[in-house]
């Protein structure tokens, strides 16, 4: 038998009246052999509870896209452009485009409706630096996710305007070469 306190005080306890901010962070290099790391962190992090979305924009080869999810746990999706290639320069043809730009939108549908506590990026500085998304839209997606959801960019060349409103950007250099 369970004996249950009635404490009509507990319900005049205010409950907080905001959410803890999300922040943006940046993962930068020169190099492209980072991706590991920042994916090792989203594991970590889905494998506590926490919803966990990677998009990796330049990233094809598997016809990997946004309908066919990898979910490399409960609580981590994983999707691609549906592609047969990695991108690598601006000239794309136009089923390339479409699929891009299908991932985009798709992407802030999903982090509108509050799918996703925290959002990795990859690469979509390099897709706004092609000229492929452009940079109005991902401030504006910025500012209008919500409150408390964290988005983590990967990639080289972050424009400014992005720079500005992160809380952190990681700059990861080589100590010595090999």
């Amino acid at each position: 038998m369970v004996s249950q306190l009635d404490n009509p005080n507990l319900n005049l306890i205010p409950k907080p009246s905001h959410t803890v901010k999300g922040l943006i962070h940046i993962f930068t290099t020169a190099h492209r052999n980072f991706f590991t790391d920042v994916m090792a962190q989203a594991l970590r992090i889905a494998g506590q509870g926490t919803p966990v979305l990677v998009v990796q924009f330049l990233k094809g080869g598997i016809r990997q896209g946004y309908k066919n999810p990898t979910q490399l746990s409960q609580k981590l999706d994983w999707i691609r452009c549906d592609l047969p290639r990695c991108i690598d320069t601006p000239h794309l043809d136009d089923s390339e485009t479409a699929s891009l730009r299908d991932l985009w939108e798709y992407t802030q549908k999903v982090v509108t409706e509050d799918r996703y506590s925290l959002v990795v990026l990859d690469e979509l500085s390099l897709a706004i630096n092609f000229g492929l998304i452009p940079e109005i839209e991902v401030l504006e997606f910025l500012a209008k996710r919500p409150p408390h959801i964290d988005v983590i960019f990967t990639g080289s060349e972050t424009p400014k305007s992005i720079l500005d409103m992160a809380d952190q950007i990681t700059e990861i250099r080589r100590s010595h070469t090999p």
